[in-house]
C-alpha cells in the first residue's frame, strides 16, 4: 500500500475486530436490522423498476465496463491529458501519493486563503483520507452539507452506506440528533421539531444556508473527471453540491485517479447507468460540471488533488483491478444479504458492503485483522455482480483475495517486495487444503478414506474442536453419508464408481 491509511475515527484498520466479530455484534441490534431491511428493500425495488425501463441496459452495462477497462489500461496517458486540460482551463493540479500527502496539500491550500472553515460536498475520497480530522487538527472546521453526511457529523457517528451514509438511523433518531446537536454547530433546530421528513429537511436547509453564504472555501470530490476537457462532474439530489461548487471563492477537489474517463461521449453512458443504479432516478436532479475557472462565474481559484493511496498497486493486480471500475452507485450494498444484516460499520471502512470487501483490502493491504477478514464477508451468492452497472465480478475478486490471504507469501507493493502474512486461523485452513490436494491426487487413498469415514459416522461430533469451531459456530457440520458414492454407484449401477465414461462398465457415457 502507498503510505499509511488515515481514516475517520473508528475506521483505522489496526485494532478493529475482524468482520465476523463485528457483524455478530451488529446483528443483535434489532433496530439497526429493521432500519437496514426497510431502506435496502425499498431502494432495490425502485432500482429494479428504473432499470427495467431501459431496453438496452445490458449494452450500456457492457459499454461502461469497456470504457473503464480501457481507461485503466491507459491511465497514465489519460491522467497526463487530464492535468494538461485542467491547467489550460486555469486550474492547478496536485498529485498525492497517499492520504497523508493529500491532507497536507489541502490543509496548506486552505491556510493560504486565511480562512478557518470550509463547506464540503459529500466525498468518499476525503473520508478515506480522514481530511476532516486533519483540518480540525490545524484549527480548520469542515462542515458537511449533504443531508445524510450532516446527520452523521452532528451525531458524531460514522457513515454506514456509500449512497445513504445515515441509512442505519431512523427518523426519530435523526430528530433527536438535530434537537441536541445542531446548536453547537450553528443555527439550532426549530422548536417543536418532529420526525416528519419535510420538517427534518427544512431544519437542515436553514442550518446549512448560513454556512453556504458565509464560506469562502469549498471542498469536493467528483464522480467523474473528463480528460478531454479537464471537466469535473458531481451528481447529487439535494442541491447542496451546486451551492458548494459555485458560491466559494476557492474550490479544492480531491479525487481518486480511477475516476477519469477519456471523453464527454463516454460520460453519456454513466449518466444513464449511475442514477438508475443508485437513486433509481432517470437522471440526477443536479448534475454539476466545472472546468477550471471563469471570470465572473463560480470560484476564482480551483485546485485538483489527484489521489493515489493504493490505487496504482491495485491496478497491478489483473483480477483485483476491476474494483477500480466502481462508480460508487451502491447497488451491490442494497442487494447483499450480508450487508442487510450486518450494516456498514462492521466492515471497518468508509467503503462498506461487497465493493468495500474487495476495495479496502486492496487499498490498505491485508496486514490488519479486519482487512484480512473482509474477503470472507460474503456468501458468494452473486447478487452484487448481477446489479453492478459496470459488471465488476465481485465474487471472483473475493475468491482471489481469499486465496491471497490464505497463501500469504511475497507480493509486490509500490515497487517493494513485502510479505503478506495469513490472518490468524488461516494456517489450519491452508494445511487442510494441502491435505485435500494430496488425497484427491491419489484415488486409492481417497477411496479408502471414504469407506473408513462412513464406518465411523456415528462417532462424528456435531461441532468441530479447536480452529474448526469458527466454521461450525455458524453452520451445521454436514452428516457423513451412509455409504461412499462409489459404493452406491457400484450397488445401483453395476460399475466401480467411474464418472464421465472413465473407470467402469457402469460409468456414465
Amino acid at each position: 500500500m502507498s503510505g499509511t491509511f488515515v481514516g475517520m475515527p473508528g475506521f483505522h484498520p489496526h485494532g478493529l475486530p475482524a468482520f465476523p466479530e463485528a457483524a455478530r455484534e451488529a446483528v443483535r441490534d434489532t433496530t439497526l436490522r429493521g432500519n437496514l431491511r426497510h431502506a435496502t428493500h425499498t431502494i432495490r425495488a425502485k432500482r429494479a423498476r428504473a432499470v427495467a425501463e431501459v431496453a438496452d441496459w445490458a449494452e450500456l452495462r457492457e459499454a461502461g465496463k469497456r470504457i473503464k477497462d480501457h481507461t485503466l489500461r491507459h491511465l497514465d496517458h489519460y491522467l497526463v491529458r487530464l492535468e494538461e486540460s485542467v491547467t489550460a482551463a486555469g486550474g492547478t493540479v496536485h498529485w498525492a501519493a497517499d492520504a497523508e500527502e493529500a491532507n497536507r496539500i489541502v490543509t496548506r491550500l486552505v491556510k493560504e486563503t486565511g480562512e478557518s472553515e470550509v463547506v464540503k460536498v459529500k466525498s468518499m475520497a476525503t473520508q478515506e483520507t480522514g481530511l476532516n480530522e486533519a483540518l480540525e487538527a490545524e484549527g480548520i472546521r469542515a462542515y458537511e452539507t449533504d443531508l445524510a453526511e450532516l446527520i452523521v457529523q452532528l451525531g458524531k457517528d460514522r457513515p454506514s452506506h456509500i449512497l445513504v451514509p445515515a441509512i442505519h438511523r431512523n427518523r426519530g433518531e435523526i430528530r433527536d440528533v438535530f434537537r441536541t446537536e445542531m446548536g453547537a454547530w450553528g443555527r439550532p433546530a426549530p422548536e417543536g421539531l418532529t420526525d416528519t421528513p419535510a420538517e427534518l429537511a427544512e431544519a437542515a436547509r436553514l442550518h446549512l444556508r448560513e454556512k453556504f453564504l458565509r464560506a469562502k472555501v469549498g471542498v469536493s470530490g467528483a464522480n467523474f473527471m473528463i480528460a478531454e476537457t479537464g471537466t469535473l462532474v458531481v451528481v447529487e439530489s439535494e442541491g447542496n453540491g451546486r451551492m458548494c461548487l459555485t458560491l466559494p471563492e476557492t474550490l479544492i477537489s480531491v479525487v481518486g485517479i480511477e475516476k477519469t474517463v477519456p471523453t464527454w461521449r463516454d460520460l453519456e453512458v454513466f449518466l444513464q447507468t449511475l442514477p438508475r443504479s443508485s437513486t433509481a432516478e432517470r437522471m440526477n436532479p443536479y448534475t454539476s460540471t466545472w472546468t477550471g475557472t471563469t471570470d465572473g462565474d463560480g470560484p476564482r481559484v480551483f485546485h485538483l488533488v489527484l489521489l493515489d493511496n493504493g490505487r496504482t498497486d491495485t491496478l497491478a493486480d489483473e483480477v483485483g483491478r476491476q474494483a477500480l471500475r466502481c462508480i460508487r452507485c451502491s447497488a451491490c450494498l442494497n442487494v447483499c444479504p450480508v450487508y442487510e444484516r450486518a450494516g456498514g460499520h462492521a466492515y471497518g471502512s468508509v467503503y462498506p458492503g461487497p465493493i468495500g470487501a474487495i476495495l479496502s483490502p486492496q487499498l490498505r493491504g491485508t496486514g490488519s485483522e479486519i482487512d484480512a477478514s473482509l474477503p470472507y464477508a460474503s456468501s458468494l451468492c452473486g447478487a452484487c455482480y448481477e446489479v453492478c452497472p459496470v459488471a465488476i465480478d465481485i465474487p471472483e475478486v473475493l475468491v482471489h483475495l481469499r486465496e491471497r490471504v490464505v497463501q500469504g507469501g511475497p507480493a509486490v507493493r509500490g515497487g517493494n517486495k513485502v510479505v503478506l502474512k495469513p490472518a490468524k486461523g488461516h494456517a489450519a485452513e491452508r494445511a487442510a487444503m494441502r491435505a485435500a490436494r494430496w488425497a484427491f491426487g491419489r484415488p486409492g487413498a481417497l477411496r479408502t478414506g471414504q469407506r473408513l469415514a462412513s464406518r465411523t459416522r456415528r462417532l462424528h461430533p456435531r461441532t468441530l474442536p479447536g480452529p474448526g469451531r469458527a466454521w461450525t459456530g455458524s453452520r451445521d457440520l454436514p452428516p457423513v453419508p451412509a455409504e461412499p458414492f462409489r459404493d452406491w454407484w457400484q450397488r445401483t449401477q453395476g460399475g466401480d464408481g467411474g464418472i464421465g465414461g472413465i473407470g467402469g462398465k457402469g460409468a456414465v457415457k
